[in-house]
């Protein structure tokens, strides 16, 4: 797994399919749009994360509230992703 790490996440809808989205541009919205994604949600983390980090940051915040298709994709990403290794945060507080 990569330790690349992203400033923006969230989801899309394209052909009927809700998926997570992950950038380091806020620009990525437009790029989205322009593709024919509709429903684009973007929040701007905290912090860079990975993706483990950031799917588990959308858990905690309930970013999938009642939409059944983003609870969907976020279930999808989570198992894909597995669960975050000690971030950078935790480590500084444990310090």
């Amino acid at each position: 797994m990569t330790n690349k790490t992203f400033k923006f996440v969230g989801t899309s809808v394209l052909n009927g399919k809700t998926k997570m989205r992950f950038a380091n541009d806020i620009m990525r919205i437009k790029v989205l749009d322009k593709n024919g994604h509709s429903d684009v949600n973007i929040k701007e983390l905290p912090s860079e994360m990975t993706k483990a980090e950031a799917v588990a940051h959308l858990s905690t915040i309930g970013f999938a509230a009642e939409n059944a298709d983003v609870k969907a994709a976020l279930a999808k990403a989570a198992k894909k992703y597995g669960t975050p290794s000690t971030s950078k945060t935790e480590v500084e507080q444990v310090a």
